[in-house]
């Protein structure tokens, strides 16, 4: 069955906790602390949050641009990651999630009205698409130099990985783009997807399944769904809608009960599946409680929401997974 989970800084206070846990959510994921991880580190995280009755299922990993490029001190970093896998391993987290961006366009975000006024996020590629490089990044990257810089990460760290029982998840990129100020986007497409999974064949070399995502490139959010979920390679997964005016190019994160995105199949697929891992219902909607609110919005997106927009995310999905159990139940072939 999988866990609802929901993001949250490593250094939440106690109150962002029981915000959380008084949403019925028991499990939490957030940005990992400076590589390399150490057991101590990690438990000392974990044990915090376990203390107000939420487990840690997830921690982003970062700090690899050299990697990403391709530049020297790429070995370094891989050194770092493996030493952190291994500490992840000792300390019972058993996700490690992870962005393999050269650059991530921003400006094709924008936010628009949707129902009683509240805020959807919205994307046009052809406010960024022709944005020049940055050449604090260095040398553009090219789809095959990506590739390359890839296939070295994974054959590096996934047999550690493999070995402290530990899984990996690729996010998608998000925006699904094929150009970003000129660096190539190599998880963008569905062929790219199933590429990765090739490179090297372990249910450790996973990825971040998001039906919104997948229905953003023009894809059938269940049928991606089953492809990797009978692979066991669904590490963790994204949960949320859209509507798509054209694939890769215009779209809008909306509420979960609108779009294009059929969310109870998703879940009947999840569970099909038997995924056991993380299920975040992300990307809240913005809501004038929330605007009108000290702190109520903490959100990096335009048309982006706050705790009150998160907890109808959460209910939604959470009544998604009950009527999925409650058929199963009552003996319907779900």
């Amino acid at each position: 069955m999988p866990r609802l989970t929901l993001g949250v800084g490593s250094n939440a206070s106690v109150a962002e906790m029981r915000q959380i846990k008084q949403l019925g959510v028991d499990y939490v994921l957030m940005g990992g602390p400076r590589i390399p991880w150490t057991v101590e580190s990690l438990r000392e995280i974990m044990d915090r949050f376990k203390a107000e009755g939420l487990t840690v299922i997830n921690m982003i990993i970062g700090e690899h641009p050299h990697t990403i490029y391709g530049r020297e001190g790429r070995d370094e970093e891989i050194k770092k990651i493996q030493d952190s896998l291994v500490a992840a391993g000792q300390a019972g987290l058993p996700v490690v999630e992870y962005n393999f961006y050269a650059h991530r366009l921003m400006e094709g975000y924008y936010e628009e009205k949707t129902r009683g006024g509240a805020g959807n996020t919205s994307f046009d590629y052809e406010k960024g698409k022709n944005l020049p490089t940055d050449p604090k990044l260095g040398t553009p990257q090219t789809a095959e130099m990506l590739w390359n810089n890839l296939t070295y990460f994974l054959k590096a760290v996934i047999p550690v990985a493999e070995k402290a029982g530990v899984r990996m998840a690729l996010h998608p990129n998000d925006p699904p783009i094929p150009v970003s100020h000129g660096h190539a986007q190599i998880m963008a497409t569905y062929k790219d997807w199933q590429r990765l999974l090739q490179i090297v064949d372990s249910p450790s070399n996973g990825m971040t399944y998001d039906c919104g995502v997948t229905r953003e490139m023009g894809e059938d959010p269940v049928e991606v769904l089953r492809y990797m979920g009978s692979r066991d390679r669904i590490n963790h997964i994204h949960y949320r809608n859209v509507t798509v005016e054209k694939p890769y190019v215009k779209y809008s994160e909306v509420f979960f009960d609108e779009g294009q995105v059929n969310m109870f199949a998703v879940m009947q697929e999840i569970f099909k599946q038997g995924y056991k891992f993380g299920i975040y219902p992300e990307h809240p909607r913005a809501l004038d409680y929330d605007k009108e609110h000290p702190g109520g919005i903490k959100n990096m997106y335009p048309g982006g929401g706050g705790y009150a927009a998160q907890a109808y995310n959460v209910a939604y999905t959470k009544a998604m997974m009950q009527a999925v159990v409650s058929l199963k139940e009552t003996g319907v072939n779900v």
